[in-house]
C-alpha cells in the first residue's frame, strides 16, 4: 500500500471523517477511511456528460444541473460539451469538497469552477429543487454511491419514489437525467420507470478510453415529451 499524506480533512453531515490525501502521486478522497473518489480515474464521469448532453450542444442557452462535484471531472466534461451560453448549476452537499476543488484539486479538471457559466450551490439536490422554480434541460447526477447511499445517509432520499418524482418535475419534457452508480440495480430501473421515465442503462469503465478499471453503471432516464 502506498504511503498516504494527509492534505485536509472534514466531517460529513453524519459526523464521519472525510479526508483528502495524496497517495502515489494521486489525490484521493475517503470517508471513514474507505475510497470515495480518486484523481486517477475519470472515464465514467466523462461518459455521464456525453450521455446526458448528446444533441444538446446546439441548444440555445441550455440549463443543466450537475449533482455532485467530486474532483471536477464531470463538470469539466459538461462544460466541454456545451457552448458559451449554457448555464450549469453545480450542487455539492459537502462544502469541503468545493473548497478542495478551488485549492489542491483544481488543476485536475482544469479549474472548472472558474468558468463563468457555472454557479455553485452548497447543499442538497432535492432541497435546491424544492426551493427554486427551475426546469432543467438535463441533469447529471453523480451523488454518493448510486442508489445505495454510502457517504451521507440522507442521500438515499434522492433515489426514492418521492425523490424521483421531484427530479422528474424539475426536468423539461424531452430532457435527460443521467445517474452514476457503482453497481447495477434492476430494482432502481423499475423505480425510474415507475416514476414516469424512459430508461436505458450502460456499463462504463472507470478509465474511459483505455477501457480499463472498475465497471460502473450509468442510468439514462428521459422525461417523455418535447
Amino acid at each position: 500500500m502506498p504511503p498516504r499524506t494527509l492534505i485536509a480533512e472534514s466531517l460529513t453531515p453524519d459526523r464521519e471523517r472525510l479526508t483528502l490525501t495524496l497517495e502515489d502521486g494521486h489525490h484521493v478522497v475517503r470517508v471513514r477511511g474507505e475510497l470515495l473518489m480518486s484523481s486517477r480515474v475519470s472515464g465514467s464521469e466523462e461518459a455521464l456528460a456525453k450521455l446526458a448532453l448528446a444533441g444538446r450542444a446546439s441548444d440555445t442557452a441550455p440549463h443543466v444541473l450537475v449533482g455532485g462535484l467530486g474532483i471536477g471531472f464531470t463538470l469539466r466534461a459538461v462544460l466541454d460539451e456545451l457552448g458559451p451560453t449554457a448555464r450549469i448549476d453545480v450542487l455539492e452537499l459537502l462544502e469541503a469538497v468545493v473548497d478542495w476543488n478551488r485549492g489542491p484539486l483544481a488543476a485536475h479538471a482544469g479549474q472548472p469552477l472558474d468558468d463563468p457559466r457555472v454557479t455553485v450551490v452548497v447543499g442538497d439536490v432535492l432541497a435546491h429543487l424544492a426551493a427554486v422554480n427551475q426546469r432543467y434541460d438535463a441533469m447529471v447526477l453523480d451523488v454518493d454511491n448510486g442508489p445505495e447511499a454510502f457517504t451521507v445517509r440522507a442521500n438515499g432520499r434522492l433515489y426514492t419514489p418521492a425523490g424521483l418524482a421531484t427530479l422528474r418535475a424539475a426536468l423539461r419534457p424531452g430532457g435527460v437525467m443521467v445517474l452514476w452508480s457503482a453497481f447495477r440495480s434492476p430494482d432502481f430501473e423499475r423505480r425510474l420507470r415507475g416514476a414516469g421515465f424512459s430508461v436505458t442503462t450502460e456499463t462504463v469503465r472507470a478509465r474511459g478510453a483505455v477501457r480499463k478499471g472498475a465497471r460502473h453503471t450509468v442510468f439514462s432516464a428521459t422525461r417523455p415529451g418535447s
